[in-house]
């Protein structure tokens, strides 16, 4: 049987189709473009029972993904993270069904080791030699890493107050690391000039190739599998990009048309800050797109997002999905990460924290029921933001006794 079923990329805006097999930006019209698998074919041969004995890493669902030539993957062991109850703080929020799908454990800390996976894989095959992109931090540092294992070099464009763990990541991997006294979007103006002054420059900025989205759909994949092939009422996702947010849709669009899973798909919302919420403002109008989000701000701040390349897509997921958008403000979610650590003894991201807020308010309204299963994503480790706690410390002389809180 084949290693990859893909097939060929589409334009989800024109439906212009592209060849796989040859390097492909976005659409003629402007638009990201989409993977297709011959979903029909690979139903013959692919069931659940495939995957007993595979890998734990999110190269077991390889059908499903990309690369032709198992030869060309670049990996860190990225993936199949854990699916954690949280029973603890569930019950302050009176959801009983409350999962946490850890991301913080992955290879580079975030979720972003799964895009760069593939991605970066995929260029490996395509024989990209250099890639650019801009970052708010975290995908910067996966793609440098990811690069410097597949022997691709790599240019990176990240703001000057992105955190500063995420920029030596970058500048270890002996990636180009440049800083930009500005907002994510200036850093993607900087690559996109770059890229148009020099033709071998391989542009991997959000949505701008087709393969991030394949390394992120295997969130959604694993959740399913997780949970024995159920989906759950709800997910919660932080959405700057919203790149997590558009493959997990897909990933669920692709195992009801392979029959793995019921056409009942789980209610997706997107969690936003409120200091750059370009996405709740477009669903709260019943807009198809977003407007450019003005003085955004966040310490969340890999959702420091003022206009997503991808938003069509993220406003699709929820309204096709009976789902929502939410914001979330800083002083909410860093009392929730507080408290997730002191409940359930897991140091999440600030992102990862505006879930968890967002689920308790959305509890609160009524719009998540009682009963319903509801996962809440976290996509990075605190530790990446030492930035976000603020802690006094007693300092004790030798032979002192312990003070007791």
């Amino acid at each position: 049987m084949e290693f990859s079923f893909i097939s060929h990329l589409h334009c989800p805006k024109c439906q212009k189709e592209y060849r796989a097999d040859e390097i492909q930006q976005l659409c003629t019209c402007g638009s990201p473009l989409l993977v297709d698998y011959d979903l029909q074919e690979l139903k013959k041969h692919w069931t659940p029972a495939s995957l007993v004995g595979r890998s734990n890493d999110l190269w077991r669902y390889h059908e499903l993904l990309p690369i032709v030539d198992p030869g060309n993957i670049v990996t860190l062991g990225e993936g199949l993270t854990p699916l954690l109850r949280m029973d603890r703080i569930g019950s302050t929020m009176g959801i009983d069904h409350l999962w946490m799908k850890d991301e913080g454990i992955i290879p580079t800390g975030s979720f972003k080791a799964r895009g760069a996976a593939v991605g970066v894989s995929k260029a490996k095959e395509l024989a990209v030699q250099e890639l650019a992109m801009p970052t708010n931090g975290n995908a910067g540092a996966a793609w440098a890493l990811y690069a410097a294992r597949a022997g691709i070099k790599a240019s990176i464009v990240m703001p000057v107050e992105a955190p500063v763990i995420t920029r030596n990541e970058c500048a270890i991997s002996g990636a180009n690391l440049n800083l930009v006294n500005g907002l994510i979007s200036d850093a993607g103006k900087i690559v996109g000039q770059a890229v148009k002054e020099y033709d071998y420059l391989f542009d991997a900025s959000t949505l701008k190739e087709p393969y991030r989205i394949e390394g992120k759909k295997t969130m959604g994949l694993e959740i399913v599998e997780q949970l024995n092939w159920k989906v759950p009422d709800v997910i919660l996702y932080p959405t700057g990009g919203g790149v997590g947010l558009i493959g997990i849709y897909k990933a669920l669009k692709e195992l009801v048309e392979l029959g793995w899973i019921e056409d009942k798909l789980p209610r997706l919302v997107a969690v936003q800050a409120e200091g750059c919420a370009p996405i709740v403002k477009a669903w709260e109008e019943g807009k198809p797109d977003s407007q450019f989000w003005e003085d955004s701000t966040t310490i969340a701040f890999g959702i420091n997002v003022p206009k997503a390349l991808g938003d069509f897509l993220v406003l699709e997921a929820i309204y096709k999905t009976d789902g929502c958008a939410i914001a979330i403000d800083d002083a909410a979610l860093l009392k929730e990460q507080e408290q997730i650590a002191r409940l359930e003894g897991v140091f999440v991201c600030p992102e990862g924290a505006a879930t968890f807020s967002a689920a308790r308010k959305l509890r609160e309204s009524g719009w998540i029921k009682a009963g319903e299963t509801v996962i809440a994503l976290n996509t990075g480790s605190g530790i990446k933001y030492p930035e976000t706690v603020q802690v006094e410390v007693p300092v004790l002389e030798p032979g002192e006794r312990m003070t007791r809180g």
